[in-house]
């Protein structure tokens, strides 16, 4: 129970790495709002976990972060981690990208992060032990045809985090950012069901697999537990060895 007596938000929790995290903080003992705009997928996700209420908003919403952290309050009257995992992809050329997809990516995986984060500040310096965890990629800090927008907004996510960890570190509030590889989720789900496309990115981890959303999990359980307590502005890649040779 590394987590007894924490409450956490957990963003993009009605599947894939954020209901992971969602339910192993939980199992960890934190009580945890499960925040995603799925509504029937987000109550479905985690019917019957008793330490976990969910909440539905769409991040991109202007109005989504105090909403969020509001809600959490309410319900459980203090915040001490903040797990922003909501996130959308993004396929075009640089050429011929639609305005409006550039700014559809931006307003989820950068702005809505930004405006989470900026609303549970108070709350969090408020902990002992604050944690601000933000997902970003292994394409932060990569790239590949047609990820203009996502590889730029992830890179907006670590550059952001680093900035929070230099700011927030005199309140004892930590802020990290993972890097995820090819995991295995509901927004890769349609490539990694191709044998050929599974197969290939399969042969380029050591490992020899995917990644799994409980493995993004384990990393959230580390920077939001005490073992992670001394790390702050730093990058976890958690991609099994998949960048090694890029």
């Amino acid at each position: 129970m590394r987590l007894d007596g924490k409450v956490a938000i957990v963003t993009g929790a009605a599947s894939g790495i954020g209901q992971a995290a969602a339910q192993l903080l939980a199992g960890e003992g934190a009580r945890v709002l499960a925040v995603d705009r799925a509504d029937a997928q987000l109550a479905a996700a985690h019917a019957g976990h008793e330490r976990i209420v969910t909440f539905v908003a769409d991040i991109a919403d202007p109005d989504a972060g105090p909403a969020v952290v509001g809600a959490a309050l309410e319900r459980f009257g203090k915040l001490d981690i903040l797990v922003n995992n909501a996130g959308v992809g993004s396929n075009a050329l640089a050429e011929v990208m639609p305005l409006d997809e550039w700014d559809r990516v931006f307003s989820v995986n950068i702005r809505g992060t930004f405006m989470l984060c900026k609303a549970a500040i108070p709350e969090l310096r408020k902990s002992e032990a604050g944690r601000i965890i933000n997902i970003a990629s292994v394409m932060a800090e990569h790239t590949d045809y047609g990820l203009s927008a996502y590889a730029a907004s992830k890179a907006g996510v670590a550059g952001l985090t680093r900035t929070l960890a230099l700011e927030l570190g005199k309140f004892g509030i930590t802020a990290n950012y993972i890097l995820p590889g090819a995991i295995y989720t509901g927004m890769t789900r349609q490539n990694f069901d191709q044998n050929h496309i599974r197969e290939a990115w399969e042969k380029k981890s050591p490992l020899k697999r995917l990644g799994q959303p409980i493995d993004i999990a384990r990393g959230i359980l580390f920077l939001a537990s005490e073992d992670g307590g001394f790390v702050t502005g730093h990058g976890l890649v958690i991609d099994g060895g998949l960048t090694l040779r890029t």
